[in-house]
């Protein structure tokens, strides 16, 4: 399940990280077209066979953080252990974390099959988020729903989460994490494996350049 979750991560990424025009706060803020011209910008940013590995890691980098809210989302899968971790865990956990999501998926573009989206509609979340709702559309296989949690983030749209056929991409994160932090006895534990993981994600990537 887990392993099906993450390709689906990917083909989310694919299709969705490549920043839309600028949403200015007070404009016409519309979270469906937001994603949509994410997705209709992406495909040539992130697979083209002229892009290194070193240049793709540094793209999806960029589209990462300019499109989601890194933040919020980290400080969400940290979950309860946020409130007990020291300021200098919580400041290293935010930088593993975006690292982490950098060298485990920008790798995975060349796996890109052609993959498109629809975005049908939005409606209104929780805490003033709006969630907008697509279907990933795969050859030879069935369509796969998938909902954004979108949010304004001072003065532009943000995801702060994906829903794939009603499983949050944020909660299954999290609940990884937390495995991590109970096996390995604290925060410490975890920051330990995500140095760990991101050292062997860039010896791997550097193998082959």
């Amino acid at each position: 399940m887990m392993k099906a979750l993450h390709r689906i991560l990917f083909l989310l990424f694919a299709v969705a990280l490549v920043p839309a025009a600028p949403v200015a706060a007070g404009a016409s803020a519309d979270p469906a077209q937001f994603i949509k011209s994410m997705g209709e910008k992406a495909i040539n940013e992130l697979t083209s066979p002229n892009v290194t590995e070193a240049q793709r890691q540094e793209r999806f980098r960029q589209l990462f953080t300019e499109n989601f809210d890194v933040p919020a989302i980290g400080k969400f899968v940290l979950g309860r252990y946020w409130r007990t971790a020291s300021d200098a865990e919580r400041a290293e956990f935010l930088k593993l974390f975006e690292d982490f999501i950098v060298k485990s998926y920008a790798v995975r573009f060349a796996d890109y099959a052609g993959e498109s989206f629809d975005v049908q509609n939005a409606t209104s979340g929780a805490d003033g988020a709006s969630i907008v709702h697509s279907r990933i559309n795969r050859r030879g296989a069935e369509t796969i729903r998938v909902d954004w949690r979108v949010q304004q983030n001072q003065d532009k749209l943000a995801i702060t989460d994906i829903i794939v056929e009603g499983v949050s991409m944020a909660v299954t994160q999290r609940s990884e994490f937390a495995s991590v932090i109970q096996s390995r006895g604290g925060v410490a534990g975890l920051l330990d494996a995500l140095r760990a993981k991101n050292a062997q994600s860039a010896d791997s990537s550097a193998a082959q350049q």
